[in-house]
């Protein structure tokens, strides 16, 4: 007579992995998207609207390259570099959540940002042949590149891969006695 399943702990079903986390890369696009299109619409570009005095502003721009504008000027090959890159690098993040447990949010929500926003800068890479930046942080004279929710959607999910690498997840080892 055969033991059930339960009964001696052979589950065929693999456990859960991580791959439901695209739902916050879903939402990341969505909001990229979203965002873009509104700006896209209600402002000119280069035209700075104060939002925080001497802080951050909506400034409609285009970025043809990656980030920091490197590849800007370039003669149109960049869009293709990147966009291959984009797919590559999401493809990789992909097969990295299928391999995670789907508990494991400090893994999983992190490479699901990045995901979300890699897919979001390719969106507007594909469609508009240059990324949509409207946030434009400066301090008097200082400005940094105007950026995007996919933007920062990376680079919180890098910073939080990073973070969780150095100082999550560690437990404190007792000596065996």
């Amino acid at each position: 007579m055969m033991r059930d399943e339960k009964e001696t702990g052979l589950s065929k079903s693999p456990k859960p992995n991580a791959l439901a986390w695209l739902a916050v890369s879903a939402l990341v696009i969505a909001l990229d998207q979203v965002t873009k299109g509104i700006v896209r619409h209600a402002l000119l570009p280069y035209m700075p609207h104060e939002v925080i005095p001497h802080v951050l502003n909506w400034t409609l721009a285009f970025n043809r390259g990656a980030a920091f504008s490197f590849l800007q000027d370039a003669s149109g090959w960049q869009t293709w570099l990147f966009g291959i890159l984009a797919v590559v690098v999401c493809i990789g993040l992909i097969v990295w959540l299928a391999r995670t447990r789907r508990g494991d949010w400090r893994t999983a929500l992190p490479v699901a940002l990045i995901i979300g926003g890699a897919l979001g800068n390719l969106i507007d890479r594909l469609v508009h042949g240059q990324v949509t930046d409207f946030i434009q942080v400066y301090w008097q004279a200082w400005s940094f590149p105007a950026f995007n929710v996919a933007d920062s959607a990376i680079t919180v999910g890098a910073v939080l891969l990073i973070a969780f690498g150095l100082f999550g997840g560690h437990q404190t080892r007792t000596p065996q006695q």
